[in-house]
């Protein structure tokens, strides 16, 4: 097969891309580049379930290189990204160079708030009344930089400025804090614009811009790609393809871009700031509807609001209202002749807007939104408004005018791709009508024999878990698991309260070591379980999808139970209760696949390499006995399955003791 007429043929790029990377080429690999580069030809979209090992970057990259149309490929995580930019970008360009005849260039870009401001750095933050009496920068410098960690920290983006070529903040080793960073970073809608700064032309936001304009190749996140989507004005640049890696996370991704929140701590700010430039009336309207905005949170209960409380809505059209005429005020003073004022009025502008936006669609209450009330022990109360669904917004936004291949190693729940699917807002494959595009799913399936690998051990014989907590003979069936697997645990709680009951009553009984998540960063907790065989590491969602530890360090994944939403979790509960009134299965569309995504992923902790071996225990005696188990089942790896609890205690004791007889020798 050829990618282009006359070209090369698309095998002998892809042989030539694996061996410059390293590894050897898979029938899956090969499978995923012949359908994107169809997918591509044809102008029509794919989804490709790529199980762990596959390759399924080069799998893409080739076809999308050999096309010779510009594309952008969007990730979820800071490690792939880095993975494509620094390894396998430049490796596969090089590679293809002499076949293609012509060298691709690749750039990164992301959202203005990731790159380094220099008129921040240089000129300092607009100040606020309770930032103290001295600029952040000032201060370190007084003290040496050793009076907190925030002056350590300001004083060391100081430095790195000077060195760094991108000014990206995912490039500084260790980082820092986002208190820190926030002193030396801004919104788009707070940057004066490279026209009007006196760093302009050195801007790193603006360089990126300006490198992503004239790359084939432009690696991003699915933040911006969905404020590319969702805002209207573009903020990537014109392309033919799409490429989403980790798909599974889109929709969770754009429903986060697409929710509001407003609170009495950003309202307060965006007084305080628009106070110092407006007039005293405007300012005083906003302070007053601001105060009875916070009367009215601090007694506001948590949970869905189907209907905004009276008054609450009078708060916040008075609150909108003042907004709207400080946004009108500070409009004023864009012609004003003393530009030192025009950062302040940027970030106080920022500030009204963005409480006059979220204001005005709470009030508008939507039955295409859902509004909520949340509180925080730190934050106090804030109101948060999301989209019932994002599916008509994807098919509108996404799937036009672009060849779009959307690619993960968990896009097939349940035994096929039509839920996935429906969340994104295509039809069931197959069934196109004139409103919803054209769309192939393909699952080249994993380098790995699951079978043999690895085991599915469900403890059917234990109680069904309830809300209350307390599962004791839960405690005991895991502390008897990590034994026989002599440690080498990675425990996945569905709550940040059982992972840490799990440690604390396990502490107590085991000799192993047993890390937590949250008493230290996350990378430290993962290098430290990967690098000691017999430590067991514990923790709830972060864990469940961003742990790779191929190897005898985590031989045992156990699963406490189902991860299903709250029942009270206001925006799943809508989302389910909408298919219900739709004539759907609300629990099986929503809730089931839900937890069916964080099974597979879950599960795909475990076999990471081709002599990996191990299980994979759900404590959850449901994923046995109840209807939607076989559902669940068939979106996890095919592992042996078993719910003899005898047998899983000898397959992991040989298990260990094959590990261990190889460190040994």
């Amino acid at each position: 097969m050829t990618v282009t007429s006359g070209g090369p043929a698309l095998t002998d790029l892809l042989h030539a891309a694996v061996t410059a990377v390293g590894g050897s080429e898979r029938p899956g690999q090969v499978a995923m580049a012949q359908a994107v580069a169809e997918a591509i030809e044809g102008g029509t979209h794919l989804l490709a379930q790529a199980g762990t090992g596959t390759g399924k970057s080069l799998g893409y990259l080739v076809p999308a290189l050999a096309g010779g149309d510009r594309v952008v490929v969007a990730t979820a995580t800071l490690a792939l990204q880095r993975q494509l930019v620094e390894r396998d970008l430049p490796r596969t360009v090089e590679a293809l160079r002499p076949l293609l005849r012509r060298r691709p260039e690749f750039a990164t870009l992301k959202g203005r708030a990731n790159y380094l401001c220099l008129h921040r750095l240089h000129e300092g933050v607009p100040q606020e009344e309770d930032q103290g009496l001295f600029d952040p920068f000032e201060a370190a410098e007084r003290s040496g930089g050793a009076s907190s960690k925030l002056g350590k920290d300001l004083l060391r983006l100081r430095d790195w400025a000077d060195e760094s070529e991108t000014g990206d903040r995912d490039e500084l080793t260790p980082g820092v804090s986002d208190r820190a960073w926030s002193q030396v970073s801004v919104s788009s809608r707070e940057c004066l614009g490279a026209s009007k700064c006196a760093y302009g032309a050195e801007c790193f936001a603006e360089a990126a811009r300006e490198r992503a304009k004239v790359a084939d190749v432009i690696v991003t996140n699915h933040a911006l790609l969905a404020i590319d989507a969702i805002e209207g004005a573009p903020v990537l640049p014109g392309h033919e393809v799409l490429i989403v890696d980790e798909a599974h996370e889109l929709v969770s991704r754009v429903t986060g871009v697409a929710t509001g929140e407003l609170n009495p701590g950003s309202v307060g700010r965006a007084v305080r700031r628009a106070a110092k430039i407006v007039d005293e009336k405007a300012a005083d309207a906003m302070l007053t509807a601001s105060e009875t905005f916070e009367r009215l949170m601090d007694v506001a209960e948590p949970g869905r609001l189907t209907e905004l409380p009276e008054d609450l809505g009078y708060a916040l059209v008075a609150l909108r209202d003042a907004a709207r005429t400080v946004i009108t005020a500070l409009g004023a003073t864009r012609d004003a002749a003393l530009s030192d004022e025009d950062a302040v009025r940027k970030q106080a502008l920022a500030s009204v807007e963005h409480v006059h936006e979220v204001a005005e669609r709470l009030v508008e209450s939507s039955e295409f939104d859902v509004i909520w009330c949340e509180r925080h022990e730190r934050y106090g109360a804030s109101l948060r408004v999301a989209p019932l669904s994002v599916s008509g917004l994807l098919r509108e936004k996404l799937f036009t005018e672009r060849s779009v291949v959307l690619t993960s190693a968990t896009l097939k729940l349940g035994g096929d791709f039509n839920g996935v699917g429906a969340s994104l807002g295509l039809a069931p494959e197959g069934a196109h009508g004139e409103e919803f595009p054209e769309w192939k799913g393909l699952d080249v399936g994993s380098p790995f024999d699951y079978p043999k690998q690895g085991i599915l051990y469900v403890a059917k014989h234990l109680a069904t878990p309830g809300r209350e907590g307390g599962r004791a003979d839960m405690l005991e069936e895991l502390a008897e698991l990590i034994e026989a697997a002599g440690g080498r645990t990675l425990g996945l709680f569905s709550s940040m309260r059982a992972a840490q009951a799990a440690a604390e009553e396990l502490r107590g009984r085991l000799e192993m070591p047993i890390l937590l998540q949250g008493e230290e960063t996350l990378g430290e907790l993962i290098r430290a379980f990967a690098e000691d065989e017999p430590t067991c590491l514990f923790g709830t969602l972060s864990l469940w999808q961003g742990v790779d530890v191929p190897g005898p360090s985590c031989q045992l994944v156990v699963m406490d139970r189902i991860p299903f939403p709250r029942p009270d979790d206001p925006l799943l509960s809508a989302r389910q209760k909408a298919v219900e009134e739709a004539g759907g299965n609300g629990f099986m569309a929503v809730a089931a696949t839900h937890a069916a995504l964080l099974m597979a992923q879950g599960a795909g902790r475990l076999v990471r390499a081709t002599g990996d071996r191990g299980v994979v225990a759900v404590l959850d005696p449901r994923l046995a006995k109840a209807r939607y188990g076989s559902f669940l089942r068939a979106s996890m790896p095919d592992f042996w399955t078993t719910t003899d609890r005898n047998q899983v205690r000898r397959s992991l004791a040989a298990i260990d003791a094959a590990a261990r007889n190889a460190a040994a020798s």
